[in-house]
């Protein structure tokens, strides 16, 4: 070995030697160099020194290595002849016209020349040229020769026109045409959607996108990318086919083929047929088979797939199918209307074996920006049944809820969110959402705004509903037929520090309550402009407001001495006109920085608390007629009051983290962020207004309960039970304990009876796949009292909230998780769900066991399951926004 190498560099030299000579002796100047080749002999004359190089080169090794001659005289003489001679290398296509004299041989020009430089690539450089219809089309291969229009390319072919691309390993182009035959490995893609084709061999126009492939596995709305495949569109569209057709951008015939959304090439599901039309958007058959997991399920005489991004599909759903012990065997079916692109409509029946029918539609809607309609409707014709021992019972009803709304510009706008419930037992025995279930309120409101330069105008009205009674099914409903309000943001008075605001509103009321409603609509005018000074010494705020209010009502009541009595309406006007004035203090804010080494090194980072103080003072005077006015919202509550309300505030701050990316179960602090850095850890409020007039100007009626504007705005729960000169304590705590964990305790203290009147406690966890959640709700306060002898008992409840799951919606592999509902008073389980759902490359499968126990309207266990196709839809009647993770 170590002779063959000296054998080797020793020709080597002898060879540019003996070229050099040669080359010196045939041209006396560049001149004479640049002339001899380009003149049409020069071919002849190099090879001539090409051969007289190689003989004196052998020759003079002979003599060295006589022994080695004849072995390595073959080798060296084909090696040197194709690492020399201009016509064994790849040739590049040039813009110049072949000679008339022959069309099928290159004729040699100076960019055919070798380079003297190793380090010029010896492949051609794709070279951009203008189409006959203006295109741009780029023209890459290790080959190429060119026959007038026509392009014969070998290795590694890439064409680019226009949006397309073309790869290959061996094509022929005709740029006249804009026709490519292509063979070896053809791969196109681009357009839109991202159409991807590939297939074994090919034909395709460029200019009018029509071609045949054979052998084919294409798709639209995939893209490929190193971080691998992504979706680009909401439904991807992935079809094989022995031939496939293709009439245009997205019009396809494929033959002998399959249609799927799942990752070749193994797809959890696909639709195979003898031929598919893709065509306006979608892929339709006839006489398809479903395959699931490869095994042959379900045969379809007539099947459509989406294709297209901006059309959908009408036609019937997927059936749904259940069982409960109280609704019986569920076989349900729905038709999906796609009216147009920003319009749909589902409508769906279904039977309950044991109940009767059930209907049920949905209509969307949506406009630009943050218009949009939504309605639902839903409704049971039910046949009623008789439980043992019991009396026959019909719980059917219906339940339909709008929400819309339309912004015509940034300052005007006009909403609404209104539900009509005909009856509480239906929506309690029917829905399958608890916190619905168990909802007693139903709230109805629309309006217009026009708000310019700080004025706001706006005319809405609004409808409450509210069962008070469960067993006696007492309702209250309030009306505001209709309201119109305006007001004045506060402004600069001229020049001067003062600034005011105002609130007026005209309204037409009306109230229906068990015996009692009043005649008609009673009129209400509320104006109420306010005049403030804000001030500061230093870091200390201060801000004095004073304030004048004028309420008049066209109808009145009658005042009784007797609590509790059924109202009486008077047609006589009432006014009531009161001034107030408040003071509100906030002191500077103290705050330290902990950044002791022990502190830091045993929490990582430094803790910043800080401290904050402030104090309201409330005086309003002049309301003598309180028992005379009827009682519609907050505005007919207010009374006189001479108080103050103070609270501390103290927030914990852990700073700084390092910031880095988010991981799963972390949220950013703005969207597209990073994770980390200072956050608030701790924040604690405690709050209490004292009451320098107990009597609340006399109105506070022993023994029961009393609601007035001034507690409402402090607190959720009524304490005003007696004459008292003190609130309950409000405690608030948010806890960020970790990244992961966060606990919120908010509760009320009656120092004055000595319990605690409300306590919440909330507490979530949550580690990448794992989460769990915890919840106490504790009320004992005063109850509820109408008219008559309509009243409620004391409000004492305590019920927990448990969650515990592992998993996501789109995890692969398993999923579980579980919630309950205990009231601990009763020792009773109100709900319970366990979901367990396991998910596949582009499927799933999910079931449910539900508990309902709501007293004796609702004793209910349901068994539910939902079988998931990709972008194709779900069978059963777990749907999504029920689950669990």
């Amino acid at each position: 070995m170590k002779k063959r190498v000296n054998v080797t560099s020793t020709l080597a030299m002898q060879f540019v030697l003996c070229r050099r000579q040669q080359n010196h002796a045939s041209a006396k100047s560049v001149e004479d160099l640049n002339e001899l080749s380009s003149s049409p002999v020069s071919s002849s004359v190099r090879s001539i020194w090409l051969w007289s190089c190689i003989r004196k080169s052998l020759q003079r090794l002979s003599a060295l290595y006589r022994p080695s001659f004849f072995v390595f005289r073959l080798l060296f003489s084909i090696t040197l002849f194709a690492a020399c001679h201009r016509n064994a290398q790849a040739q590049e296509v040039t813009t110049k016209t072949p000679s008339t004299q022959t069309q099928t041989q290159t004729q040699p020009t100076d960019t055919d020349k070798l380079p003297e430089d190793p380090s010029i690539s010896r492949f051609p450089v794709a070279q951009p040229m203008p189409s006959t219809d203006g295109t741009e089309v780029s023209i890459e291969s290790v080959k190429q020769t060119r026959d007038g229009d026509l392009y014969t390319l070998e290795g590694d072919v890439v064409i680019i026109y226009g949006p397309y691309t073309v790869e290959a390993d061996r094509v022929e182009y005709d740029a006249a045409t804009g026709d490519v035959t292509g063979e070896g490995h053809l791969r196109i893609r681009g357009g839109r959607n991202h159409e991807r084709i590939a297939a074994s061999h090919g034909t395709m126009n460029l200019k009018s996108g029509s071609g045949r492939f054979y052998d084919v596995t294409g798709s639209i709305g995939v893209k490929t990318t190193t971080k691998g495949t992504v979706y680009t569109i909401g439904n991807p569209f992935i079809f094989t086919g022995r031939m496939v057709v293709r009439d245009g951008p997205e019009h396809y015939e494929i033959y002998d083929g399959t249609v799927t959304s799942c990752q070749l090439p193994n797809p959890d599901w696909r639709f195979s047929a003898a031929k598919f039309l893709v065509h306006d958007g979608s892929a339709r058959a006839y006489n398809s088979v479903f395959r699931l997991l490869n095994f042959p399920i379900l045969y379809l005489p007539y099947v459509a797939h989406p294709t297209d991004t901006d059309s959908r599909q009408s036609g019937f759903l997927i059936p749904v199918v259940g069982q409960s012990s109280s609704k019986g065997f569920i076989l349900g079916e729905q038709i999906f209307f796609a009216i147009n692109r920003s319009t749909d409509l589902t409508v769906g029946v279904e039977y309950f074996s044991l109940r009767g029918w059930s209907q049920s539609a949905a209509f969307r809607w949506k406009g630009g920006g943050l218009s949009h309609i939504t309605a639902h409707y839903s409704g049971l014709q039910d046949r009623g049944y008789t439980p043992t021992g019991g009396v026959y019972t019909n719980q059917g009803g219906e339940d339909a809820v709008i929400s819309a709304r339309k912004d015509f510009d940034e300052h005007t706008r006009i909403a609404a969110d209104i539900e009509y419930l005909s009856s509480y037992v239906y929506r309690e025995a029917f829905t399958d959402n608890f916190n619905q279930a168990i909802a007693s309120d139903i709230v109805s409101t629309a309006y217009g705004v026009h708000d310019t330069n700080g004025y706001v105008m706006a005319l809405h009205a609004d409808r409450y509903q509210g069962l008070k009674d469960v067993q006696s099914g007492t309702q209250v409903r309030i009306l505001h037929v209709p309201s119109l309000d305006f007001d004045v943001i506060e402004r600069s008075l001229g020049i001067s520090k003062l600034v005011w605001s105002m609130e007026d509103s005209v309204a037409g009321l009306k109230r229906v309550q068990p015996d009692f409603a009043t005649r008609g609509v009673s009129e209400r005018i509320d104006l109420h402009p306010k005049l403030s000074l804000p001030l500061s010494l230093g870091e200390w705020k201060f801000r004095p407001t004073i304030g004048l209010r004028d309420t008049y009502y066209t109808h009145s009541r009658q005042p009784i001495p007797v609590p509790d009595a059924v109202p009486v309406e008077l047609n006589t006007g009432v006014n009531r006109a009161l001034f107030e004035a408040e003071g509100e203090v906030r002191a500077p804010v103290i705050e330290r920085v902990f950044d002791t080494p022990g502190l830091e090194r045993f929490l990582g980072r430094r803790i910043k608390h800080t401290i904050e103080t402030e104090a309201h003072y409330r005086y309003v005077t002049g309301v003598d007629n309180f028992n005379s006015i009827l009682r519609f919202d907050p505005v007919d509550v207010v009374s006189n009051t001479n108080e103050i309300e103070y609270s501390v505030t103290q927030n914990l701050f852990l700073q700084p983290t390092k910031l880095h990316t988010c991981t799963e179960g972390e949220t950013p602090a703005e969207e597209g962020g990073l994770c980390g850095g200072t956050r608030e850890s701790l924040r604690w409020r405690l709050s209490q207004k004292h009451f320098f007039d107990p009597y609340f100007g006399g109105v506070i009626v022993p023994n029961r309960r009393n609601i007035l504007e001034t507690t409402l705005d402090f607190s959720g729960v009524a304490f005003l039970t007696e004459p008292r000169n003190t609130s309950p304590i409000q405690s608030e705590l948010r806890l960020s304990a970790t990244e992961k964990l966060d606990v919120e305790w908010d509760m009320n203290y009656d120092t004055h009876a000595g319990k605690f009147t409300a306590s919440n406690v909330f507490l979530n966890y949550h580690d990448a796949k794992y989460f769990a959640g915890i919840g106490e709700a504790r009320l004992n306060a005063p109850g509820r009292s109408l008219t008559g002898t309509t009243s409620s008992e004391i409000s004492d409840f305590n019920q927990l909230r448990i969650l515990l799951g592992y998993g996501s919606p789109t995890k692969p592999g398993l999923s579980i998780a579980a919630n309950t509902g205990l009231d601990l008073k009763l020792a009773t389980v109100q709900y319970g769900t366990l979901q367990a759902a396991y998910n596949w490359n582009c499927c799933g499968f999910s079931i449910e066991y539900r508990k309902f126990e709501l007293g004796s309207v609702r004793n209910e266990n349901v068994y539910r399951f939902n079988f998931t196709l990709a972008n194709i839809g779900a069978a059963g009647n777990l749907r999504h926004a029920e689950r669990l993770f």
